[in-house]
């Protein structure tokens, strides 16, 4: 093996962790400017945010694995609460613990089953995962930094926090589904994701029954978004 193949391993090795640190870098700041842009829609139930920047950071995760996702979720969080947030640790703390359930969960999944079946596996598995951890936490943590009675919290789960949260990862789940294969499409088209890294699609034809699907979910959730922001 002559010198010049042994050197083009590591090479061709650091160029892919550029790549890697500049898509995880891109998507980063993507989901900082959609969760600024989130804010700027009408609260529901007076101080619930519906955010979709879960939707850029899942799109990192199925493309990058869960590890990833986590990580932007933590930055995410972290330069939010420095910058526009008025929650403090505790707004990070539960900005992370929701991102997480969600994105982490169907990361985790679509890396195991990596069909588009496995992408609906694991965000349906995500949406739900998100609803328990954040009635647990919103009955733990809520009644401290909102100063509403424990009683008050406890009485909102079943009819605030759970429909609030099904709906918001609901309409991420649908976002993702309808956006996925073109942003990975695109970053491959900019060498920034590996040519091994599928796209929901089946040999590069589109699915039309998936993409109708998909659309139809979208309208849904974002119909019931509106309801409950009192828009609808």
């Amino acid at each position: 093996m002559s010198n010049h193949n042994v050197n083009a391993i590591p090479t061709a090795r650091s160029q892919m962790n550029v790549r890697t640190l500049v898509s995880l870098a891109m998507l980063t700041g993507i989901a900082y400017v959609v969760m600024l842009l989130s804010k700027i829609l009408p609260q529901v139930y007076t101080f619930l945010q519906l955010d979709v920047k879960d939707t850029v950071i899942c799109i990192g995760g199925f493309v990058f694995g869960p590890l990833a996702a986590a990580m932007i979720s933590i930055v995410v969080a972290l330069v939010e609460m420095f910058t526009v947030s008025d929650t403090g640790p505790i707004g990070f703390l539960m900005n992370v613990l929701a991102t997480c359930a969600f994105s982490c969960t169907a990361a985790f999944v679509y890396k195991k089953m990596h069909t588009k079946k496995g992408a609906v596996i694991g965000l349906t598995l995500g949406t739900i995962c998100l609803t328990a951890v954040m009635i647990l936490w919103n009955y733990l943590i809520t009644p401290i930094y909102q100063r509403i009675p424990r009683d008050a919290i406890v009485a909102m789960l079943p009819t605030v926090f759970l429909p609030f949260n099904v709906v918001k990862g609901g309409l991420n789940m649908a976002l993702i589904l309808v956006l996925y294969k073109p942003v990975v499409t695109a970053l491959r088209k900019a060498r920034l994701v590996p040519e091994s890294q599928t796209i929901l699609q089946n040999k590069g034809k589109v699915n039309a029954g998936f993409l109708l699907f998909s659309i139809a979910l979208l309208a849904t959730f974002v119909t019931i978004a509106l309801v409950m922001m009192g828009i609808l």
